[in-house]
């Protein structure tokens, strides 16, 4: 005699099944709304030319390779990897170093004009950068003109460009990390013997360290992935990706291949740095709510 367990009723706060319904369908159509243009850059990045520039098949007819291997000898793209990496790189450095100092001063001392100088930083970021372009331009022309220093379509140049918007931003978001470390570990630190520089990198740093990556993510895609003044501050020498891909369009042709091909193969790096750094990432966006 077999017998049936009978049905667990349903908890009063369990939600209705009309909603989660609702939700799969929401969640898979958002999901097939984000896949579906990877999957058309990556289809059309293995196609020739001739079918790729002709009627789109959901269905290739055919795989090649060959884009992969035809995207650095088309255009310099390892040259413009190379500048994009030193660029981002040295920007996210800078921002970073300069925005950890800044920040911690702001959030542990007093000092006149500390409401200015936040207020000031914060306001930054309501200007578009469209807005800098031409006043830049002009400062790095006239001081290469008067001091012979190369700001102009030099990399320096082009890192102290990016610095502009994405130091007040990371000095701003330190602010608020700095704020939520409880200040007795400073004092402790003092206690034992380390100075302010001490008590910063010794225990402020490491406790700040979710906040410090969150920023430095930003800083690096800012500067990876930013086309308008790279196209502008810029020459041939010191091009960046971003600008590198339209390389890729002549006048009589488009090798659409190898810029799906290129655009995948530049957004490895940072696609792989957000995976690897995403719980850092995700605590130092939400820091200060739980503390």
């Amino acid at each position: 005699m077999s017998s049936t367990s009978p049905a667990q009723p349903r908890s009063p706060m369990a939600a209705p099944r009309s909603f989660l319904w609702a939700r799969r369908i929401f969640l898979t159509m958002l999901t097939g709304f984000v896949l579906l243009p990877v999957y058309v850059m990556v289809s059309s990045s293995l196609k020739p030319l001739e079918d790729v520039s002709g009627t789109f098949r959901w269905l290739p007819s055919g795989l090649t390779i060959r884009p992969y291997i035809d995207i650095w000898s088309t255009v310099p793209l390892a040259k413009y990897f190379l500048n994009s990496a030193v660029v981002a790189g040295a920007a996210t450095v800078c921002s970073v170093v300069i925005a950890v100092f800044a920040a911690y001063a702001v959030s542990r001392y007093r000092f006149r004009g500390k409401r200015v100088f936040t207020v000031t930083v914060l306001s930054t970021q309501m200007f578009p950068g469209i807005l800098f372009l031409l006043p830049l331009f002009l400062i790095y022309v006239n001081i290469g003109n008067a001091t012979g220093i190369a700001l102009f379509g030099s990399r320096g140049g082009l890192i102290l460009t990016y610095l502009t918007f994405s130091l007040p931003f990371s000095i701003w978001m330190l602010i608020g990390y700095f704020d939520s470390v409880p200040r007795d570990l400073d004092e402790a630190a003092l206690v034992d013997g380390c100075g302010p520089l001490g008590a910063l990198f010794r225990v402020v740093v490491p406790a700040a360290i979710p906040g410090i990556v969150a920023v430095a993510v930003y800083a690096f895609m800012t500067a990876w992935g930013e086309v308008l003044f790279a196209s502008v501050m810029t020459n041939d020498t010191t091009r960046t990706l971003a600008v590198g891909l339209q390389g890729y369009a002549t006048q009589t042709e488009v090798y659409w291949n190898q810029v799906m091909a290129a655009s995948l193969v530049v957004s490895v790096p940072v696609v792989a740095g957000f995976l690897l750094l995403q719980r850092y990432l995700v605590a130092g966006l939400t820091a200060g709510a739980v503390k």
